[in-house]
């Protein structure tokens, strides 16, 4: 057989190596200044400045992107999907008010392309500098005959930090509270076993495919990254007290609202309230979706709530659109109600 190298099973070391040199200046446009290793270091090193943080609680959230990466496989496009795993992760960490310090990513292919990787990277660092973060270490795994060539999964992971007075746990919330949500920016990184299904299956739509009511092309619409909420939310923090927040993915606006909401307490949700989103009315019109069925499994247009008492709510919207965010009511914190109701 000759002699045998790690390169002839299908793992390339030199590609590695340039993979790393083309993302280091992507890597260092998130530096803050209390990261204190560069690009190389056996682990990240981010020195935490006390003196902002009375009493410091750090908040850590992990997540991934789901099946969304078959998008990015199917169109070779992969600058975007980055943005919304340190969405997945960083949008989390907020809901307890914890501002976003430090990220690290996974990254697994089956076969090491120096050029995906950096694309990949670049939209991590994207994600980061939009949240505040420093992206301060990784690892790329070359995993050949687990990912077939071009495939890879990605998994991200997020540490914030809060004083302990300011800790956000829903303990706050009281009936009669104000339900506030932030627009999402179409289905996020949720749902898409069944819009794939729904679209390119049963439609028979191509990825390609410019479709009217969404005003592009398909491809486009379920690339469209992840809402980062962080710099907004931080900002509104600063001058209002906030019952609970809750991060809305797929099946959230029920689940992840409930588990923000203490003993006694529960939310109705005003189905006419939300947002009508040209990709919602598009997959339960294709896919005849039943009404619980969209709620279980989309967002259905808000990609984050806020629940505050009912005399600040008129200030808040105000405040959240002076931010840049498109807030509305959807809804109101009741002591009758158990868990979330949408009506």
């Amino acid at each position: 057989m000759g002699e045998m190298s790690y390169r002839q099973a299908g793992v390339d070391i030199d590609a590695a190596e340039r993979s790393v040199k083309l993302i280091a200046p992507w890597v260092r446009r998130t530096r803050r200044p209390e990261v204190l290793a560069d690009i190389g270091a056996f682990g990240g090193f981010f020195a935490l400045d006390t003196g902002r943080f009375e009493q410091p609680v750090l908040v850590a959230g992990a997540d991934g992107v789901g099946t969304k990466l078959r998008i990015a496989h199917m169109t070779n496009i992969h600058d975007t999907v980055g943005i919304d795993l340190v969405a997945m992760c960083v949008n989390d960490v907020l809901v307890h008010g914890a501002e976003p310090l430090f990220f690290l990513d996974y990254l697994a292919v089956g076969r090491l392309d120096p050029a995906q990787v950096e694309a990949l990277v670049k939209g991590v660092a994207e994600g980061c500098v939009r949240a505040g973060c420093a992206l301060i270490g990784g690892e790329t795994a070359e995993m050949p005959g687990f990912y077939q060539p071009g495939e890879y999964d990605m998994a991200g992971f997020a540490v914030g930090a809060v004083s302990r007075d300011r800790l956000i746990d829903g303990s706050a919330v009281r009936p009669g509270d104000v339900v506030i949500g932030l627009r999402s920016s179409g289905l996020h990184s949720n749902g898409y076993s069944l819009a794939r299904k729904v679209l390119l299956e049963h439609a028979g739509y191509r990825l390609e495919q410019v479709v009217p009511s969404l005003g592009r092309t398909l491809a486009e619409e379920l690339l469209e990254p992840t809402r980062i909420y962080v710099k907004p939310v931080l900002q509104l923090l600063e001058g209002v007290a906030v019952s609970a927040m809750a991060h809305i993915t797929g099946g959230g606006l029920v689940e992840n609202v409930a588990r923000v909401l203490p003993p006694g307490c529960g939310v109705v949700i005003e189905q006419r309230l939300l947002p009508r989103v040209a990709v919602f009315e598009l997959l339960r019109e294709l896919g005849d979706i039943a009404p619980a069925e969209m709620v279980r499994t989309f967002n259905m247009g808000i990609g984050f709530v806020i629940m505050v008492r009912a005399e600040e709510a008129d200030g808040v919207l105000r405040r959240l659109t002076a931010l840049g965010e498109e807030a509305l009511v959807i809804g109101q914190v009741c002591a009758d109600a158990s868990g979330v109701e949408i009506r």
